[in-house]
């Protein structure tokens, strides 16, 4: 197990990035995290850090480190700057993404926790994302088992 690491000599199979340029670095796992997460998140100009989603367990805490954007939170937009720090406690139904309005690549460090069991919800889709014993499974709100019953005798 490693215990230290360099940002610079991060494995490529701790690197995640998409199309637009949004690139995550596994800090915490590179080093051996199991219980915490430390991603280095940079998000490039006009473009989101994640969709806009919520957990059901997973805490989280983000520090904006370089660049600037618009954090929404709850339906609600508010900028953010180098020094902002937020603090995203789990189980409370609060729905977050970052944007980069700036002109320069915004760079974040996101802690948070890691749980086997949580619940993603993603409120402008109305999906939800639960993840289980490993798995992950994607659901849409609007198909609900309404017969469905947890009685074992029915």
């Amino acid at each position: 197990m490693k215990i230290k690491g360099n940002i610079g000599e991060i494995p490529a199979e701790f690197i995640w990035s998409d199309k637009a340029g949004l690139m995550t670095k596994e800090l915490g796992k590179y080093a051996g995290s199991e219980k915490i997460y430390a991603n280095l998140d940079s998000i490039p100009p006009k473009a989101f850090s994640t969709k806009y989603h919520s957990h059901s367990q997973q805490e989280e805490f983000f520090y904006v480190l370089s660049g600037s954007g618009t954090l929404r939170l709850n339906d609600r937009e508010q900028e953010v700057t180098a020094g902002d720090f937020i603090a995203k406690p789990g189980g409370r139904m609060l729905a977050h993404t970052f944007y980069n309005s700036g002109t320069e690549p915004m760079l974040i460090l996101d802690i948070g926790t890691v749980e086997k069991e949580d619940t993603c919800y993603y409120p402008d889709e109305d999906v939800y994302l639960h993840k289980s014993n490993g798995d992950s499974r994607a659901f849409s709100g609007d198909i609900l088992l309404t017969e469905w019953t947890s009685e074992p005798n029915q």
